[in-house]
Formats: C-alpha cells, structure tokens, sequence
C-alpha cells in the first residue's frame, strides 16, 4: 500500500474527507500561517543582523531601514498569528457542525440497531468530543504540519546563503525533529488513547445516568457506587495520560536535541568561516539566530503527532457509530413510513437466547408463536434482561441462538424492524409542543386522533387543564411533566403508531399501584385493538393477570 492510500485509509482522513471543507478556508488559514512563520524567521535573522552590526557601531542612518523592517515584522508576525487563528478555527468549527449534521442524518436514515446497543452516554461522547476531537486534528494537527513543511524548506533556503552547510545541517536537523517527535508522541498516545476514550465515555454514561436517575438512585442507596464509578473512569483517564507520557517525553526531547545541534554546527562553521578569512559578526549572528528560529514551526508537531492519534481513535468511534462516510450526505426522506410494514403480523420466536454479543446470554431458548392480537407479558427484575429480549424481538438485536421470524398472514416474510415498534422505558421526550411529541408516533395524525389517544390513556383531564391544549410547549422536555405522566404520554405515542407489533418496556413505571394496575390491564387487553400483537416488560403484573413468561428470578 502506497503513503497515500495509507492516508486516505486513516480514519481521520476519511471523515474530514466527507465534510466539504472549503480549499479557500484551508488555502488562507494556511497562507496566516506561513506568513506568521516567515515573519518570525525573517525577524529572527534581521535581528541577528542587526544587533551584530550596531556593535560595530556604524551611523545610525545606516541601520534606519533594519529598525524600520525589525518593528514592521514584529507586528506582523503576531497580526499573521491571530488572522491565523481566527481563520483555522472557522475551518474546524464549520467541519465540526458538518460532521454532527451530518452524523445525525445517518443516524436518522440508518439502522437503528446502530443506536439503541449504545449507552445513552457513549451515544454523547461518540456525537459530542469525539466529533470536537476530529475537529482538534484540523486546528492542531494538519495545518501545523503544513506550516512547519513550508517554514522548514524556506528556513533550509535561507540558511543556503549564508552557508550551503549550515543549510544542510538544518535541513536533516528539522527533518530529524519535524518525523521523530511526532511519532514517538504519537506512538505513546496510541497506547493510551483508547483507554482515555473510553475513559470519558463512561464518564459520560455514568454522568447521565446520575442526571436522569438521580432521585431512584438516592432511594435505592446506589448514588455513591454511581459516583465512585464516575471518579474511577476519570481515574482511569489520568493513568491511561500518564502511560503515554514516557514516549511523549522523547517526543518531545527530539526537538531540543536538533536545536542544541544545529546551533553547535553554526558556531562550528562560523569558526571554519573566520578561521578563513571571513570574521564577519553579521555571519555569525543569522547561522544562530535563523537556525534557532526554524524550530517554531517544528516544536508544535509533537503535539501535533498526539492529537492526531486521539483524533484517529475518536473517528474510528464516529465511523463504528454512523457506517460510511460516502453514505453521510445520502438522505431519504420518509423511507422509513414506506418500509414499515401496516397489516397483521405473525411473530415466531423460535429457540431463542438473547444477550448483548460482548455478554453471557441473558435468558432462553424461548419457543413462541404470536398470533396477530396476541398479548404476552413478561415479569421480572432489574437487570434480568426483559429489554435485550424486547430488542431482539424488535429485530435491532441479534440473537444469541435461534431466530426471530415474522410473516403477514399470507405467510410472507416480514421484517422485524419493520414490523414492529419499540416503545423504550427512556424514550425521549422533547422541549416541543404536545401534539409535536405525539406526532413522533404517526406523522399524520389528526388532532382528533391525538385526543382520543391522550384520554385513552389516562390523561384527558391533564389535557384540559393544559393553557393551550395540544399546542402546550413541554418546556424542557420530561422535565415539564411527572414521571407518571411521562409514561402515559410515550404510551399515548405508541398508540398512535401504526405498527402491528408493539413493545413496551415497563411503560407504567412512576405510577402508583392501582393506576399501574389499570394502565397494564388496558395495555394488555383492548387499549390497541384485536389485530396489533403486544408484548409488555413490566416488574410485576396485577393479581388478576398471569405472566406469560417470567425472566430471572420471580419478583
């Protein structure tokens, strides 16, 4: 494989590749750059210059234009920098917000299997720093590179007038600097940087599992052990930082090495050079000060060398999450209403266990056949694995061993995910208006349809008591409404759907027992009609109902 199928391969490069950066935006942060770079080199040598020739104490009119030119690339150097710096921001903050759209509209065009095997806070971390971080390789890693490959060759040509040797000195000096730093760097962060992504990823989960379960946890006495996780990933954040830093070290050691040789070599041949008859202070002063400037531009890629390397782990993530690049800009609206299935549909459970593919099985083999309009309840505790087996029943989990086969009453076949709907027991609600939550159900529901589902399932009287009715803004989404009403909202949602194979993971959670009880009765008997097949996961059940299938142990 050639360099460059190597760097159209890397995954950084492929996403960066999918985000329509602008060559104007990358051709004037570069042309900042470089004139910040070169600015400081001609100042530098210009310097050297001039201090050297006022020692010889010449007429000051003599030394007016190298004053003049000494302030004007004093100032320019830092006006270059900050153009430079404004200019490569824009860049990577326009990739960044190109990336997350472009990220979300996979997302929503995509398999939803992609998402729903996430933890809600590796989710975050995949579309939130792991996105800033490709962004990061941009600012801190590309256009460094380049600055310093343009710097370098211009330093190299410089040098050559003043000596061809010095310039070939600092030539394999800023070549050695330029290629080892970065690569020890980046090899001591390779190790570590998956650990420290991974590290903010469980911080992040476990973040929002505090944030959204705070006061269960507080009840159930689990805050702490949830806190110490936090402080453990973040622990393991740090270590994994530390492991690198050996390399890093090295890394970074390389470029004053190079420094502290290119200067020995100039004084060295500035010697050679007075020694043969050419004593010139002047001389003396740009092999120094010229070589000891060339290496700004180069002290930043160890850094440079890091940030890449975090930046290819964090894309891996990004890609492993949202598939193709290529695919990114290819959406379909509505392809999602023209595949779901509408008639009834048979539901085959046949010899199934279920688990994550990292995990031991969580339950099975099970052997069902779900008529169109049959109910099943399954029962059992926390952790028992009652919402993987919906999720393998919902077709966006794989299962352990045997299958999921669903038919129409023709007895062709149907797919899962099509067929069915998968009501989540953390299903979202939006900072939206009431009837724009419920429209998630069905696009085209009507305000009459939407009533009825909301008095349907217990919330008429809420209703009537909302300012503006259905056009009532849930300010913050869930957080406008208790956690009962919650519950009987995503169920009013999943009532208005249209699939034929519903699933709904504990959707009377927060409610008080008699309520809970009437809510499940309802669920389980005609609250969706004869023909749509239900399937609810539930703690417990009311006395008068039997569960179908009881995972674990009894609650």
């Amino acid at each position: 494989m050639t360099a460059s199928a190597g760097l159209r391969g890397d995954p950084v490069w492929r996403v960066l590749g999918a985000l329509d950066i602008r060559r104007r935006g990358i051709a004037v942060s570069l042309a900042y750059g470089v004139g910040g770079s070169l600015s400081a080199l001609g100042l530098a040598a210009l310097s050297a210059w001039l201090i050297t020739r006022a020692w010889q104490q010449p007429p000051i009119l003599s030394l007016s234009i190298a004053i003049t030119a000494v302030r004007a690339l004093g100032i320019t150097r830092g006006l270059f920098r900050y153009l430079e710096r404004l200019a490569t921001h824009d860049v990577a903050l326009r990739a960044m917000a190109t990336a997350r759209e472009k990220v979300y509209r996979a997302l929503a065009n995509g398999n939803a299997a992609s998402t729903v095997s996430i933890r809600r806070g590796d989710l975050l971390a995949r579309t939130g720093a792991d996105v800033d971080e490709i962004g990061n390789a941009v600012v801190r890693s590309v256009l460094p590179a380049a600055v310093a490959a343009v710097t370098g060759v211009a330093a190299v040509v410089i040098m050559a007038f003043v000596s061809p040797s010095a310039a070939v000195v600092l030539a394999i000096a800023l070549v050695v600097a330029g290629v080892a730093a970065p690569v020890l760097a980046s090899r001591g962060a390779a190790s570590v940087a998956r650990s420290a992504v991974d590290g903010r990823a469980a911080v992040s989960s476990s973040t929002m599992l505090l944030l959204d379960h705070g006061p269960e946890l507080a009840v159930a006495g689990r805050r702490m052990q949830v806190l110490d996780e936090v402080s453990r990933a973040q622990r393991e954040v740090a270590d994994a930082t530390d492991r690198g830093a050996r390399l890093h070290a090295l890394g970074g050691a390389v470029t004053p090495l190079a420094m502290g040789v290119t200067v020995i070599a100039a004084c060295l041949i500035g010697m050679s050079l007075a020694a043969g008859g050419d004593p010139s202070p002047m001389r003396l002063g740009v092999l120094l000060l010229l070589g000891l400037s060339a290496f700004d531009a180069i002290t930043p890629l160890a850094a440079a060398g890091v940030t890449w390397q975090h930046s290819r782990v964090a894309a891996e993530r990004v890609l492993d999450l949202a598939g193709d690049p290529v695919e990114w800009g290819v959406v379909s609206p509505g392809s999602a209403d023209v595949a779901r299935h509408r008639g009834p549909v048979r539901v085959i459970v046949d010899g199934v266990s279920w688990g994550w593919a990292d995990g031991p099985a969580l339950g099975g083999p099970i052997e069902r056949v779900l008529e169109p309009g049959a109910r099943m309840a399954v029962v059992g505790p926390s952790g028992s694995g009652k919402s993987t087996l919906l999720l393998t029943l919902a077709g966006l989990l794989a299962p352990r061993v045997g299958a999921v086969v669903c038919s129409d009453v023709d007895g062709e076949p149907v797919d899962a995910a099509a067929a069915t709907l998968y009501c989540a027991e953390d299903a979202h609600l939006f900072s939206a208006s009431v009837r724009e939550n419920l429209l998630v159900g069905r696009g085209d529901a009507t305000y009459p349809e939407m009533i009825d589902a909301l008095r349907a399932v217990g919330l008429g009287e809420w209703l009537s008591g909302l300012s503006d009715g259905l056009d009532t803004v849930l300010v913050g989404g869930s957080a406008a409404v208790s956690g009962g009403q919650r519950r009987r909202l995503l169920l009013a949602r999943a009532l208005l759907n249209a699939s034929p194979v519903v699933l709904l993971d504990e959707p009377t959670e927060h409610l008080d027992a008699t309520d809970s009880d009437a809510l499940l009765r309802a669920a389980l008997g005609d609250l969706f009609g004869p023909e749509r097949t239900v399937v609810v996961v539930t703690h417990h059940l009311p006395p008068d109902l039997k569960a179908d299938l009881v995972v674990g142990q009894p609650a």
